[in-house]
């Protein structure tokens, strides 16, 4: 069974008078394990495919299922549940809180899911045992440098083993060695652990190091293919 499959998904907003098709009928499988990058110019729809598939809006038709889930049929708060269980999200802007240690920052999804919080504080240390930051537990995000940030940021999305990371830029606050450590260190993460993830980016030297690229053109995919790139089996 797929871990996402989406079927003749639509999306469109209505601002006054005017009605804006952002998803036009778009329809995708993404098998447990793969690492896809999805690229397009501004107005392309892959902002909107990005908030489907992370559970965070709902599609005007089409279907959406996460993992056996019908995530296009559940209510907000269902949609809040079926996201702690599946999905990990790592963003651009990082959104650490700034006057909280790491270890504390990483714990916080377990917090809202209820788990005791010395369970918490061992799967969070792990997590960034995980992620090469086991020494900086105790570090506040301003004394991490933006790769080391991103990583918390990264086991922070890991801590509660959802089965799909969805990074949106996650490069973008980073230089180019800096992005270039973080994609490499997803790559392993995708080969080794088999964490399935699903990436936002505008940068096709980011998108090298996906196994496959699909680029959004006016609410649809225009074209899905495997990369070639030597950067995807780093």
């Amino acid at each position: 069974m797929p871990l996402i499959e989406v079927i003749e998904l639509t999306k469109r907003y209505e601002m006054e008078d005017v009605v804006v098709h952002a998803l036009r009928g778009v329809s995708l499988t993404i098998e447990k394990g793969d690492f896809v990058a999805i690229m397009g110019p501004s107005g392309s729809g892959k902002s909107t495919l990005m908030n489907m598939l992370g559970c965070l809006d709902r599609p005007s038709s089409g279907r959406y299922v996460l993992d056996g889930v019908d995530a296009a049929t559940l209510s907000r708060d269902e949609r809040a549940e079926l996201r702690g269980q599946k999905i990990g999200f790592v963003v651009q802007g990082f959104n650490l809180l700034p006057r909280t240690p790491a270890i504390e920052n990483v714990e916080l999804p377990l917090a809202y899911a209820g788990v005791a919080r010395k369970e918490r504080l061992r799967r969070a240390a792990a997590s960034l045992e995980s992620v090469g930051l086991g020494n900086r537990l105790h570090h506040l995000p301003s004394q991490l440098s933006g790769g080391q940030q991103q990583r918390v940021a990264i086991a922070r999305a890991l801590v509660t083993n959802a089965p799909l990371l969805m990074a949106d830029e996650p490069t973008g606050n980073l230089d180019s060695k800096t992005s270039e450590e973080l994609m490499a260190f997803l790559v392993n993460l995708n080969n080794e652990r088999g964490v399935t993830v699903v990436m936002v980016t505008h940068e096709p030297d980011i998108a090298a190091f996906a196994k496959r690229v699909i680029v959004c053109r006016d609410g649809l995919i225009s074209s899905d293919t495997i990369s070639t790139d030597r950067r995807a089996t780093k």
